[in-house]
């Protein structure tokens, strides 16, 4: 088996099933009948967004922290994002007495057995998008198909290369403890300029050597060197002709 072979079969361990699928909109149109039956016209409509809808998500197996982000957008404005979380929660302590409910500003978690909810509260921007929490008591602008356009736009560049590389890198970041802020890691892989790449090997091992070295604290910075390293000596096993090698190299990178 080639590296690009192996990269490829992971990949396709990285979408996710139909099982899940199913199993994730089931509960998700569940959610959604929920929060029109509990708030009725409080709302001004209610939508998922994030991985999930760019089809970036990971298998929980592959990222335990795999989420589904959920905006629920409320008729009235006026508040601080603090009072339209507390009517969120108290929506999940109705409807969801069995599940594990808690606050990560600026969102309300709610975690079921096979998936969790990222519960957004947001208003409408009649300019343009919506308003969420900022985290620090305040609102921000956002609008969150724009980056769903940007990467499908940049994936179909790429000959439908690059979805594959993002899954992997997003599974690698788990695998080490988060050296990036997953949306954040996201977001700087579509923005980069790819240039002689022809597969998902060639995307994967340019976001790795683009990717600058952390100066915050050593633990990301020896993370990142060493898949800098890693992909350094994959390359040269290949050009010495050494593809078994070179494969059980990469799996130090993206294990099985």
């Amino acid at each position: 088996m080639s590296v690009l072979t192996y990269l490829q079969r992971r990949s396709s361990d990285a979408v996710l099933s139909s099982n899940e699928k199913t199993s994730i909109n089931t509960s998700i149109s569940t959610l959604k009948t929920r929060l029109d039956g509990y708030f009725g016209s409080g709302l001004s409509t209610h939508f998922t967004f994030g991985s999930y809808t760019r089809d970036t998500i990971l298998p929980r197996s592959m990222d335990g922290h795999s989420d589904i982000d959920y905006m629920v957008v409320f008729a009235d404005g006026g508040y601080q994002p603090q009072t339209y979380l507390d009517r969120l929660k108290r929506f999940v302590e109705a409807k969801y007495q069995t599940s594990e409910l808690y606050q990560s500003s600026p969102t309300i978690v709610l975690e079921l057995n096979h998936i969790k909810f990222e519960l957004v509260p947001a208003l409408n921007n009649w300019s343009s998008g919506y308003q969420i929490p900022n985290g620090s008591g305040g609102w921000q602008q956002t609008n969150p198909n724009d980056f769903n356009s940007t990467l499908t736009a940049k994936n179909t560049e790429a000959g439908y290369h690059l979805k594959p590389a993002i899954r992997l890198a997003k599974f690698w970041n788990a695998q080490n403890g988060y050296v990036f802020d997953s949306y954040q890691f996201e977001k700087w892989i579509v923005e980069q300029y790819y240039w002689n790449c022809l597969n998902q090997r060639d995307y994967l091992f340019s976001i790795f050597e683009k990717l600058g070295l952390p100066t915050d604290t050593m633990w990301r910075k020896d993370k990142v060197q060493r898949a800098k390293d890693i992909i350094a000596a994959v390359k040269k096993y290949e050009a010495d002709a050494m593809p078994v090698t070179a494969e059980s190299e990469i799996k130090k990178l993206i294990p099985e």
